[in-house]
């Protein structure tokens, strides 16, 4: 068990580390921090700073040496640097769940292993691949680069033959999957937290709704029947099981309209979609997160009222700050990123309410997240 006074290492700087880190201060802990950026939303609070590459020896050695446990806030890390680090230091969630969750055709093998449905998709080394496959599952599609991409970024969705030329260009990155388009009704998403005696709770169930690729809402608890978001939990509890999850993995699915759910992709960290629990819930993602971790015991989650969580990209900053006296009940969280990007995420507001549409037509007609 790791106990307050010790030092957690994060491997990533970013507002996932900043806000586990936060969480983790709260409790006693110093926290050191790798990433490349000097100034980073996480370095700006810990107490050690490493400033390098993911994959730096040296700098993963002196993390090593300094830190009584090691977490990681993101799955693009270098994966061998992280295995090494398995062999010579306290890494508990280990490096196999990053190996996985960084290449989708692995990932959506691993979820099949642990019988859980996932939308009819093929695998494809080139694009001339592609072609002779895609047959398999028809149209429409939707190509994505087996590594990397995120928030809509490195992948295509194919209506049509005639379209098949735009997924050349993704080959130049990876390898790719291609999966068969889910006519769903909502998206949801279910946190799955999971400490090493093997005990696991799920936080409240997200609904989400994306704009341009990103999320932009989450609203909880997901408007769905109870069977439905009860057939959610028992889906992420098979994948968290068959992974030996230690941490925290968020699972993306699909509602369909006959209430049944498809996986759509895995997190192995705590998730934008999360972010709702640092006020809404007696323990907030990063806080049962640093449990899991340092092998304490977990707190079973509580919803203390409905909730909406909005994100803020880099045009909404400005608006939100002059924005600040009229809505004195919304949470409002910045990350400290240097530089205010347009969609690129730079904080978050979370309102909790008793009236979810209400306040949704609040937000709309707030004027903050105009397009």
């Amino acid at each position: 068990m790791i106990l307050p006074g010790q030092t957690i290492g994060i491997i990533g700087g970013g507002q996932l580390g900043r806000m586990m880190g936060l969480a983790a201060k709260e409790a006693g802990f110093r926290i050191a921090v790798l990433d490349p950026t000097k100034n980073s939303p996480c370095g700006q609070i810990a107490d050690v700073e490493i400033i390098a590459p993911y994959d730096d020896e040296k700098a993963l050695a002196e993390l090593r040496e300094v830190s009584d446990v090691i977490t990681f806030e993101f799955e693009n890390i270098d994966y061998e640097g992280l295995k090494r680090l398995t062999e010579q230091a306290y890494v508990p969630q280990g490096a196999e769940l990053v190996r996985i969750t960084q290449n989708r055709i692995n990932e959506k093998a691993e979820i099949q292993a642990a019988g859980a449905p996932v939308a009819p998709y093929i695998a494809a080394d080139s694009f001339e691949e592609l072609a002779e496959k895609i047959e398999d599952i028809g149209y429409p599609c939707i190509v994505k680069t087996a590594f990397g991409g995120y928030d809509g970024k490195g992948q295509v969705k194919l209506d049509s033959k005639d379209q098949l030329e735009e997924a050349k260009p993704l080959f130049a990155h990876s390898s790719c999957i291609a999966e068969a388009f889910v006519p769903f009704e909502k998206e949801i998403s279910v946190i799955i937290q999971r400490n090493s005696a093997g005990r696991s709770y799920c936080l409240p169930i997200a609904e989400n709704i994306h704009k341009h690729h990103i999320l932009h809402e989450s609203i909880v608890p997901a408007r769905a029947e109870e069977t439905v978001l009860q057939q959610a939990e028992r889906e992420a509890e098979k994948i968290a099981s068959h992974l030996k999850l230690v941490g925290t993995l968020a699972v993306e699915m699909f509602v369909l309209s006959d209430g049944k759910i498809i996986i759509n992709e895995l997190a192995p960290r705590p998730h934008n979609s999360g972010h709702y629990s640092i006020e809404a819930c007696n323990v907030s993602q990063f806080h049962q997160h640093i449990r899991a971790v340092c092998g304490w015991p977990l707190r079973k989650p509580k919803l203390w009222a409905p909730s909406i969580m909005v994100n803020l990209l880099g045009e909404h900053v400005e608006p939100i700050k002059k924005a600040i006296t009229e809505y004195p009940d919304w949470s409002i969280h910045l990350y400290g990123k240097a530089e205010a990007k347009e969609k690129r995420k730079m904080g978050h507001v979370t309102i909790m309410t008793d009236h979810i549409e209400e306040t949704l037509l609040e937000i709309e007609q707030s004027g903050i997240w105009q397009d």
